[in-house]
C-alpha cells in the first residue's frame, strides 16, 4: 500500500498482532508448515495537512490516494504476500502430478519468481481492497488476491527467463540472468515452461469453484498472447543482419509496447480484482484503455532507464543500443536528427562495441532527448490523470490513481 513518506506522518503505533489465517483446505494439509503474524500500521494525518493545490503534481497525487485512507488502520500487504508465496511454493512442490526428486532444481522458483519490486502482484491486493472502499479483507479474500497477483509474478518470472535468453542479458535484478549460471544454460528454457504451467496449477488449486474461474482461465491466455505477440513484433524489427532504422518509428514502437508491456503489467492486475470484486470486464473497456496508456508510459520510461538509469539503481545493465532495439529514445533521435546524425546512429546502432554505445548515447545527449522525454512525462502525466477523473466510480479512480503514483517519476 502506498505511504504519505513525501508529505509527513506521525510515528507509526502497532496494533496487536493478528494472526494470519489461511483457507481451510489450506491449513489442513500445510499447518505445521509455518505460523506467522502481521502487524496493523496507523497513519495519521500531518497537522496541518498540506493542501494538495501547493504539491507538486506527483505528490498531490500521493497525497489525494493516502488522504482517503486517513483515520483508518490499514496493514501492509507484503508480508503476508511473501507467506502466501511460501504456501504456493509448497503446493506445487508437492503437487500429486509430478514426483519431484532432488535432482529437480526446485530452487529454481526462489531464484526466479520472488525477486523485484512485485509491484504486479501486490496491485491485485491494492486494487482489490480499494474496489471494497479501502476496508481490510477477509482472512480468505487475503489469500486469493494475494495467490492471483503471485500467479501475475509467475507469469513475469516466466517471461522474463526467457527474454533474457532472446536478448542475450547478462544481469537481472542485480543478479545473473538464470540461464547464466553455469549448471544452467539453455536448460532455462524448460525451466520457464514449468513456470507457465505452474500458473494454472495455482489456479486449478484455488480458483476452481469460483463462478469466476474460466474467466480467469480466459484473461491470463489471452494477456499471454497478447504479451509474446508483443515480444514476435519486437523480436522481428531486431533480427540480426536485418538491421534497418528506417523501420522505427512512434507507431511501431507504441504497438511492440502495448502488446509487450501494458497488457499483463498493467490491465492484468486490475482485471484480476475486477473478477474477484464480482464485475464484468466487457464492461469496463475504458478502465483497459487508460492502464494500456499508462503500460505505454511506463515503457518509455524503461526504455529512458535502460540508457540513462544507474544499473545499481535499476538492478540491470541496460543492452537496448547494443540489441538494435527498438526504443522510445532511438526513435525520437531519429526525428530530430540530422543527415549527418542518422548516418551516425546508423554506423553505430546495435553494435555490441562500448564505443559504438558510447557515440550513441553522446548523440543522445546532443540531441536533448533527456529534454524530450520530460516533455513526454508531463504530458502523458496530464492526459492519463484527466482520463482517470472522467471516470464516473470513485473506487475505479483510486485504483488507476494508486498505479499512477507509483511510476510518476520513478528510477527504476
Amino acid at each position: 500500500m502506498l505511504r504519505c513518506r513525501s508529505i509527513g506522518k506521525s510515528p507509526t503505533k502497532k496494533a496487536q498482532p493478528l494472526p494470519f489465517f489461511l483457507p481451510t483446505p489450506t491449513v489442513r494439509s500445510l499447518s505445521k508448515l509455518f505460523s506467522a503474524s502481521f502487524s496493523f500500521i496507523s497513519t495519521t494525518p500531518p497537522s496541518p495537512s498540506p493542501s494538495p493545490s501547493l504539491l507538486p503534481p506527483y505528490l498531490s497525487l500521493q497525497f489525494s490516494f493516502c488522504s482517503s485512507f486517513i483515520g483508518r488502520e490499514i496493514s501492509d500487504p507484503k508480508p503476508k504476500f511473501l507467506e502466501v508465496y511460501t504456501v504456493l511454493k509448497s503446493e506445487l512442490l508437492d503437487d500429486p502430478a509430478f514426483e519431484f526428486a532432488d535432482d529437480s532444481r526446485q530452487w529454481m522458483l526462489d531464484y526466479d519468481v520472488p525477486g523485484g519490486k512485485l509491484n504486479r502482484g501486490l496491485s491485485v491486493v491494492d486494487s482489490y481492497r480499494l474496489l471494497k472502499d479501502g476496508k481490510e479483507l477477509s482472512d480468505d479474500e487475503s489469500f486469493l488476491a494475494c495467490a492471483l497477483g503471485w500467479c501475475i509474478e509467475w507469469l513475469q518470472a516466466y517471461f522474463i527467463v526467457l527474454d533474457d535468453i532472446m536478448d542475450d542479458s547478462h544481469t537481472r535484478r542485480g543478479k545473473p540472468c538464470w540461464f547464466r549460471l553455469p549448471q544452467i544454460g539453455l536448460i532455462a528454457v524448460n525451466d520457464g515452461l514449468i513456470l507457465h504451467n505452474q500458473i494454472f496449477r495455482i489456479l486449478k488449486n484455488h480458483f476452481r469453484g469460483k463462478p469466476y474461474y474460466v474467466d480467469l482461465l480466459d484473461l491470463f491466455n489471452e494477456v499471454e498472447f497478447q504479451t509474446a505477440s508483443g515480444q514476435m513484433i519486437d523480436l522481428i524489427t531486431t533480427l540480426q543482419g536485418e538491421k534497418d532504422l528506417s523501420k522505427y518509428s512512434l507507431p511501431i514502437h507504441r504497438r511492440i509496447v502495448q502488446y509487450k508491456t501494458a497488457y499483463y503489467s498493467f490491465y492484468l492486475p486490475v482485471a484480476c480484482a475486477l473478477l474477484m470484486a464480482g464485475e464484468n470486464l466487457d464492461n469496463h473497456t475504458d478502465v483497459k484503455n487508460v492502464l494500456v496508456e499508462m503500460g505505454t508510459y511506463f515503457q518509455v520510461q524503461d526504455d529512458f532507464l535502460d540508457c540513462f538509469g544507474d544499473p545499481e539503481v535499476i538492478g540491470k545493465v541496460g543492452t537496448d543500443i547494443e540489441n538494435f532495439k527498438c526504443s522510445w529514445l532511438v526513435v525520437k533521435a531519429l526525428e530530430r536528427a540530422n543527415e549527418d546524425q542518422k548516418k551516425l546512429l546508423y554506423e553505430n546502432y546495435g553494435k555490441a562495441d562500448a564505443a559504438c554505445v558510447a557515440k550513441v548515447k553522446e548523440l543522445y545527449q546532443t540531441l536533448d532527448i533527456q529534454g524530450a522525454f520530460a516533455e513526454y512525462e508531463s504530458k502523458s502525466y496530464e492526459k492519463i490523470t484527466k482520463q482517470i477523473e472522467g471516470h464516473p466510480s470513485k473506487a475505479v479512480q483510486a485504483v488507476l490513481k494508486s498505479f499512477l503514483a507509483k511510476i510518476y517519476k520513478r528510477q527504476k
